[in-house]
């Protein structure tokens, strides 16, 4: 699954509530809110500004405003450098992505619309930055 559009973050208000899979919201991890993906699952997260991509944790739902695809937590927005709202474009990792290591192959490279092939920048994951 491939979503394009608007992304943003929440912050201090939320941090220590509970989020919608039990755990208590932490801006500081790396994690975000989708309305439809599995609570749960993972997805690559790219800033379309600047190529910047994160790995986040998909633990909540939201975002509760129609314009925008995905929440990210403070700490996975400050990674992709944006402080308001931001393009991206997301992309749930599957079990067989994270199993298999496919997710590592395909942020290695991206083509872009010419057919140049282009490095990506390092990906901030879950975990750290690699």
């Amino acid at each position: 699954m491939r979503e394009i559009g608007l992304a943003s973050w929440y912050g201090e208000p939320f941090h220590g509530r509970r989020a919608a899979n039990g755990e208590r919201y932490n801006m500081n991890a790396m994690t975000a809110a989708h309305r439809t993906m599995p609570l749960p699952s993972y997805a690559r997260v790219r800033n379309l500004a600047n190529g910047r991509e994160v790995i986040v944790r998909v633990n909540d739902r939201g975002p509760f405003y129609t314009d925008r695809i995905i929440d990210l937590s403070r700490a996975a927005a400050r990674k992709l450098g944006f402080s308001g709202l931001a393009m991206v474009e997301v992309e749930r990792l599957t079990h067989d992505d994270i199993r298999s290591g496919a997710w590592r192959k395909r942020s290695a490279a991206t083509t872009t619309a010419t057919g140049r092939v282009e490095r990506a920048p390092a990906v901030a994951q879950a975990d750290g930055i690699r």
